[in-house]
């Protein structure tokens, strides 16, 4: 036999036998993601088999998640595993858009008596963020006008979370204690200034912590939230006797603005429920004109013996939110999975409270960008594990409701990156990988 001969005779016998492998590769499924040949992948990764809940898109079914680069591809059932670099098999899993958590304060710093604004009582956004299957956070009011330029080069610049901000109506910032009291540095117009300088990463105006007679710092708020046509968030009380709740939704705010700590029960401030267990009729009546609802659980704002009688009357969160902080988190909020699994162990269904944390959230902070799963969108993904069992959870008083289903974040994808991988879903075997 020539040796040309020969050549083609071994090119022939190479070229079967990577057709077979990659044949094999297909028929193992994505358990066996490490046996794949394709020369030219058409994804960098993809997730099969988990129930996809994208409710933008009213996706709820087990289905594939291609991903190509930072973005979505393809969302479909039974797409080929050779076609991907990197198979993750979520058999038996929730594939969801990555989380948002609208209320957080991430202005981490280390001013001294600076409470949330460069302080650290606030939390680094990576710390806690990608364990959690977030990708985006809002800092809700850590900046104001005047230091948001320094939160933005310290923290939103830095970080891989995606950052955005609620700019305080304060422009120092919530720095706790007279700063907050200073209506002199409430200025809607240097507030919309900078909104404007920032667009779609200042996305909303936050009021918080004012105890004085005046409806100044809401007005206030509202006028530069009109002038920017973004939302404004209420951490409402502290006066007493306190203004009124009924005032606030029916008169002050607009629709899409936001009251937040929904199911708290705080001095200076009207419960949502009252005395005999009802939800306040003014505040069902505020939900219709489009007043948005936001958990925001944080240290001291959640109480289940408002939360269990609203859900029970059919009165839900909009959105479900951490106010993450040193305080909330190492209490009973933790983090925001295990928020949103009260809300499940409450009765709220897993596709609302998905729907929480992913397309309402975005929807509420004017970002349609975010929080679906369309092809073609930024490739922000969490896949969630739903335990079962018995579990325990508890509110800001110290009190525990039993459950028996718990969320677990096993995968997050950011930006097309895998950021999170609690069990190594998206990784082969050590003996099967190649070193460095």
């Amino acid at each position: 036999m020539s040796r040309r001969s020969l050549q083609i005779g071994l090119g022939a016998v190479f070229v079967m036998a990577a057709s077979s492998f990659q044949l094999l590769a297909g028929e193992l499924g994505a358990g066996n993601s490490q046996l794949r040949f394709a020369q030219n992948p058409e994804f960098d990764l993809l997730i099969k088999n988990g129930h996809v809940i994208d409710p933008k898109n009213g996706i709820d079914a087990v289905m594939d998640v291609a991903v190509a680069g930072a973005k979505i591809a393809r969302v479909a059932t039974g797409i080929d595993p050779s076609l991907a670099k990197r198979v993750a098999d979520a058999t038996g899993l929730y594939v969801v858009p990555g989380l948002i958590d609208i209320h957080a304060h991430v202005f981490y710093g280390t001013d001294k008596d600076a409470y949330l604004s460069n302080g650290d009582s606030a939390v680094a956004p990576d710390n806690h963020s990608f364990r959690s299957g977030q990708t985006t956070l809002v800092d809700v009011g850590g900046a104001g006008w005047r230091n948001f330029p320094q939160f933005k080069e310290q923290i939103i610049d830095r970080a891989r979370t995606r950052v955005l901000s609620f700019l305080n109506i304060v422009g120092s910032g919530m720095r706790g204690g007279p700063v907050e009291q200073n209506l002199g540095d409430m200025d809607a117009r240097l507030t919309a200034l900078r909104i404007r300088q920032h667009p779609g990463v200042i996305v909303g105006i936050k009021v918080a912590h004012y105890s004085g007679p005046e409806w100044d710092p809401i007005t206030r708020a509202v006028a530069a939230g009109r002038e920017t046509n973004v939302p404004v968030m209420v951490d409402f009380g502290g006066r007493t006797p306190p203004l009124s709740l009924e005032d606030l939704l029916l008169k002050h705010l607009r629709p899409g603005d936001i009251l937040t700590h929904t199911y708290a029960q705080v001095s200076g401030r009207i419960p949502i429920v009252d005395e005999k267990g009802q939800v306040r009729p003014y505040v069902l009546e505020a939900r219709k004109r489009g007043i948005i609802f936001d958990a925001g659980h944080g240290g001291g704002s959640f109480l289940f013996s408002q939360a269990v009688p609203a859900l029970k009357q059919g009165f839900s969160p909009d959105v479900i939110s951490t106010d993450l902080h040193t305080g909330s988190m190492n209490s009973g909020m933790k983090d925001i999975l295990n928020t949103m699994s009260k809300f499940l162990n409450m009765g709220m269904p897993l596709q609302d409270v998905i729907k929480a944390n992913s397309a309402k959230a975005a929807e509420v902070i004017k970002r349609p960008d975010l929080g679906h799963l369309s092809a073609g969108a930024e490739a922000d993904i969490a896949v969630l594990n739903l335990r079962r069992g018995k579990f325990g959870f508890i509110d800001v008083s110290g009190g525990k409701l039993p459950g028996d289903q718990k969320l677990e974040c096993e995968l997050t994808v950011k930006g097309g990156q895998v950021v999170w991988d609690l069990n190594g879903m998206s990784h082969p075997l050590w003996t099967e990988s190649r070193r460095p």
